[in-house]
């Protein structure tokens, strides 16, 4: 009888990325028992997740399982304990707890572990005592660009977790050099959402023709850039920088501008912050899709022209469909590595643009809009062709 695979992500939380993760693990591991685990329980099927069950739970009824541990996808790897729990509370309990608890650190791991079930400065890495019996234990596609800038304690105890791993696949080359450092061997694999398009195709087509996408498709017939922008972009100055160069980008294009949200869980998108960007945007058509469904939101990619914004899963969506795609630098990011980045240097040829200023913004759409599209198809089957096989082996 085979063994239960165990699915491990933030898919309890709405995040783009990590809804998308499971659906890709799930339709490359078929006839597979598969359980859907994160931090939290939670049914996040209204926005097309899965029913997911928290890990403390699962670990207090399946310790003798020899189960199969799969982490699908993400920046697992840097994620502390304080911020996976906070992301868990919804957009209007966040902030009070982050306003009595975030200067008091040791209150706030006390916080955290009473949230989560468990003890861990890293928890996204499962401690192997919660399941003795796993046969298995995979990091499929992770991230960790920042992992080395992190306190010592979560670092020492990624490490540690990593160690006890049969295989390690990492996403970009700044984290597989990191690892290296260690002493981990790694091997380096496209994100698993980009096969996206080869996997969903059909259903991100259905959605396109469905609702609010298929609205924005009819009202920018000539074409629309698909924009978003995480919440820490709202100040005013950012959003007027931010909407003088989009403007300028689709005047040059000849498209419209479709806003979006690519997560609603704290630290994420805000629809305020898309509100007052649209405010000052003088470029029509001009619309915000509401839905938060991931199959919309992969849709409203899918059916642009191109993709700009913070979201690293947005630039991967557009990579996958073989679009044009920049990432936007928050201010504060300049000489900083940031995922978006690593990600475009370790993947993307040097013509296509990675992460920008927003002073760049325009520039960079239009050297991305360059690119020849019959160079973007063939990236864009070479990277599913690769994460496809790396997933294969990780999981032999």
């Amino acid at each position: 009888m085979t063994p239960p695979t165990l699915l491990f992500g933030a898919f309890d939380r709405h995040n783009f990325g990590d809804l998308l993760f499971p659906h890709v693990a799930a339709a490359l591991l078929p006839g597979r028992p598969l359980i859907f685990a994160g931090l939290a329980a939670r049914d996040m099927r209204p926005w097309g997740g899965h029913p997911v069950r928290a890990l403390a739970e699962l670990a207090a009824e399946l310790r003798a399982e020899p189960l199969h541990l799969v982490h699908v996808g993400g920046e697992l790897l840097s994620c502390s304990a304080w911020q996976a729990a906070v992301m868990l509370q919804t957009p209007d309990a966040a902030p009070a707890i982050i306003r009595r608890l975030d200067a008091r650190p040791a209150d706030r791991q006390a916080w955290a572990e009473a949230q989560l079930g468990f003890a861990a400065e890293a928890p996204y890495c499962i401690p192997p005592r919660l399941f003795p019996a796993a046969r298995r234990i995979v990091y499929c596609g992770v991230g960790g660009v920042d992992l080395a800038d992190q306190p010592s304690v979560l670092r020492d105890e990624v490490l540690a977790r990593l160690r006890a791993a049969d295989a390690i696949g990492v996403r970009d080359r700044l984290t597989l050099a990191g690892l290296a450092r260690a002493g981990i061997p790694a091997t380096l694999m496209p994100d698993p959402a980009v096969l996206v398009a080869e996997l969903f195709g059909p259903a991100i087509a259905a959605h396109g023709r469905l609702g609010e996408v298929a609205d924005i498709r009819r009202e920018a017939a000539q074409g629309y850039l698909a924009v978003q922008i995480a919440a820490d972009f709202g100040d005013d100055a950012t959003l007027a920088a931010l909407a003088s160069q989009l403007d300028r980008a689709a005047s040059a294009s000849g498209d419209g501008i479709a806003l979006f949200r690519a997560g609603a869980a704290p630290w994420h998108d805000d629809r305020e912050c898309l509100r007052r960007l649209a405010g000052r945007l003088r470029t029509r058509p001009l619309r915000t899709l509401e839905s938060l469904h991931l199959w919309d939101i992969c849709a409203l990619i899918a059916g642009s022209r191109a993709y700009c914004g913070s979201s690293l899963h947005g630039r991967i969506v557009a990579t996958a469909f073989g679009l044009p795609r920049i990432n936007l630098l928050h201010p504060s990011q300049v000489g900083q590595w940031t995922k978006q980045a690593a990600f475009a240097t370790t993947w993307d040829a040097p013509d296509e643009p990675g992460a920008v200023l927003i002073a760049e913004l325009a520039d960079g759409l239009a050297r991305s809009f360059a690119v020849s599209p019959a160079r973007r198809r063939l990236d864009a089957a070479d990277f599913a062709g690769r994460c496809r096989a790396a997933f294969y082996a990780l999981h032999a």
